[in-house]
């Protein structure tokens, strides 16, 4: 299956403009690879839009309340990026284009399908202007049989208030404005011009400059947005609103935050969630402090309701149906994850879902202290609910696997924390969040690029973790035997895979919680290399149980038998030549440790982890300490080494 997508992820990176690069891994290929398809349009159409950049939008739009109807023009600013002999932009084939103008031009448009096809000598590095003044109804779930509903009208069943909104991920933004669909080639700025009702506010992106009174009982709301943004978060929702902001003051910042909320005119709405919306505030200053700042703090983030399950993370003002914290600070957390660095391709929207997803856990981690440990138990249980499936996304026209919640969002989330672990330093797990966002900002990313700065900011390789967490399938079963054989524990860890055809083994660090007689429990944090891993720890005294595998929930996984063996004694794996006058204490130990012992002259002592990586060294006569204070929890290996070459080496295991 590997060598399939090698081949394929070759030919699809061959046909892109974006070129191709050397030197992949398989999962390299199968996420840098441009998705080069579309719900609507074919490749061929589709490499034409890419021909240009787009650099403005300005959507002046008429909308009610009371149905999806729509008219308006919309203008689009573009700079041709090679020699070009026709524009391609797209629009649902049942909206009616009543003119077109290129630089002020009446031009007439050719429709093909969804796209529209305006015949026209470019030269590369050309800047051009694109006049469409369109109208008529969008498309719903019945008519339009790909299923689309970029624009809906509904009533909601709880409040009973009637509401215009877009929705236009993955594919439909162009079910309600005319627009090119690239996830690569984000807006730099747009202007939003909605004319409704004066009896209703229409929310949309960016600051609300303007509210003008029109004739005949309209209003105009009129709102900028001066930050990139991607086709898909560009919304609008008309209903009978009323405004209720709050704000938000993030640590070590002067400058507050607006947090503007359109609630339904109903005094019964506001009143029952007055307090979870008031809560946001302090999901923005935490993330704020988590991922650093807010994105947009220069204009705003609020909330348009509308009758929707759930949320959508409109850049600015996400468009949700109710508030719970739960759901506010996963919409929330996408404005950092998903608006300012988005997917450059479907394929890897985790670097969306799987960090909002996964925002939600934090925010209960830091806010909601305990709440935490049901809401990753219940993410595992949900990925473990079927044998296999990756998070990396094989069919990205797919809706139901593009969105599932199983492998998307709780996998996704699972994952990180699983990376998070890895890391075993919550100082470099955050800080590399922030190089992500600041490295990816306004722009898109790939997996594989998050998976680059785990590397390059830890020493550590990642690419087992990912061929097997990301684009690898399933989860393991660990079964454990264990011995007491004077005074050291033998530990046999054991696994079995639910997707043994696809990823057969997974190699990352298990924590085990062992019951000890006459001593405290303790965890000890082991390097799982294979189908079966052989331990030896010394100075564990007698245990009497495992009490828990993965006690913290680290990693997606089943526990099978854990037993005691009375027949398992394990060799030592170390092939050193020892001499028994040198002693390491405590053992286990949280911080300072002493070394000490006989010798004929200086002796080095080598500190390694359980891998083999160096980590320091130092010459010391007879006796000398070490403090471990600020390692991580885990196994190490200390190699004293004497002048005439003998040695002793000790496993020592920092709590």
């Amino acid at each position: 299956m590997k060598l399939f997508y090698l081949i394929l992820s070759t030919l699809l990176i061959q046909i892109t403009v974006f070129g191709q690069r050397d030197n992949y891994s398989c999962s390299q290929l199968k996420s840098n690879f441009f998705n080069a398809k579309s719900a609507s349009l074919p490749n061929r159409l589709i490499k034409k839009t890419e021909l240009y950049d787009v650099k403005f939008y300005k959507l002046d739009l008429t909308l009610s309340n009371t149905s999806t109807l729509i008219s308006g023009t919309v203008t689009m600013e573009a700079v041709s990026r090679t020699n070009m002999d026709t524009i391609v932009y797209e629009l649902f084939p049942t909206l009616t284009i009543s003119q077109v103008q290129v630089n002020g031009v009446t031009t007439q448009a050719i429709r093909n399908g969804s796209a529209v096809l305006l015949p026209k000598n470019i030269a590369a590095g050309t800047s051009f202007k694109i006049s469409t003044t369109y109208s008529g109804t969008p498309p719903n779930a019945t008519t339009n049989p790909l299923g689309g509903s970029g624009l809906t009208n509904a009533s909601s069943p709880t409040w009973g208030n009637q509401v215009t909104w877009s929705l236009s991920q993955p594919f439909s933004a162009y079910e309600w404005w005319p627009c090119k669909q690239s996830l690569r080639d984000k807006i730099d700025s747009i202007e939003i011009l909605v004319t409704v009702p004066s009896n209703c506010k229409a929310g949309s992106n960016g600051m609300l400059k303007n509210v003008v009174n029109l004739p005949n009982g309209k209003s105009r709301y009129e709102w900028k947005h001066k930050h990139p943004i991607s086709y898909y978060l560009v919304s609008v929702a008309v209903a009978k609103y009323v405004e209720f902001n709050v704000f938000a003051h993030p640590a070590g910042s002067t400058d507050s935050i607006l947090i503007q909320n359109f609630v339904y005119d109903n005094p019964a709405t506001l009143q029952n969630f007055q307090q979870d919306i008031e809560e946001t505030a302090d999901f923005v200053e935490l993330f704020s402090d988590l991922y650093g700042p807010y994105p947009f703090k220069d204009e705003k983030y609020g909330h348009c309701m509308a009758p929707l399950g759930g949320g959508m993370e409109h850049q600015t003002m996400t468009t949700q149906g109710s508030f719970n914290k739960n759901l506010t600070a996963h919409e929330l957390g996408h404005q950092w994850f998903g608006d300012h660095v988005t997917c450059a391709s479907w394929a890897d929207i985790w670097v969306n879902e799987g960090f909002a997803t996964y925002s939600e856990y934090l925010m209960l981690e830091n806010l909601y202290p305990g709440e935490e440990v049901a809401e990753m138990a219940g993410n595992h249980s949900s990925v473990m609910s079927q044998n296999n499936g990756a998070v990396w996304v094989e069919d990205s026209l797919n809706g139901s696997r593009l969105f599932s919640s199983r492998l998307t969002y709780n996998k996704g989330a699972s994952i990180i924390h699983t990376f998070r672990f890895i890391l075993n330093k919550d100082s470099i797990f955050f800080r590399v969040l922030k190089k992500y966002l600041t490295k990816y900002s306004d722009s898109t990313a790939l997996g594989t690029d998050f998976q680059k700065l785990l590397e390059e900011e830890s020493g550590l390789n990642f690419t087992e973790a990912f061929e097997q967490w990301y684009f690898g399938e399933g989860h393991p079963t660990y079964t454990t035997r264990w011995n007491n054989v004077s005074g050291n524990l033998h530990l046999r860890i054991t696994q079995a895979v639910s997707a043994p055809t696809v990823t057969p083994k997974f190699t990352n660090p298990l924590e085990i919680r062992f019951k000890r007689t006459g001593l405290p429990d303790t965890t000890v944090r082991f390097d799982v290399t294979g189908t079966t891993t052989n331990i030896i720890v010394p100075g564990m005294g007698n245990v009497s149980s495992i009490f828990s595998v993965d006690p913290n929930n680290w990693i997606v996984n089943r526990t099978g038998l854990t037993s005691r063996d009375p027949n398992l004694v394990l060799t030592s794996i170390e092939n050193v030549t020892e001499k028994e006058n040198w002693t390491v204490f405590p053992n286990p130990a949280k911080g300072l440790v002493q070394v000490s012992g006989s010798t004929n002259g200086d002796a080095v002592l080598k500190v390694l982890d359980t891998k083999g990586k160096f980590l320091f060294s130092k010459r010391f006569n007879q006796e000398t300490s070490v403090d471990l204070t600020e390692f991580p929890s885990g196994i190490y290996l200390f190699k004293i080494e004497e002048n005439e070459g003998l040695g002793k080496t000790f496993r020592l295991i920092r709590k």
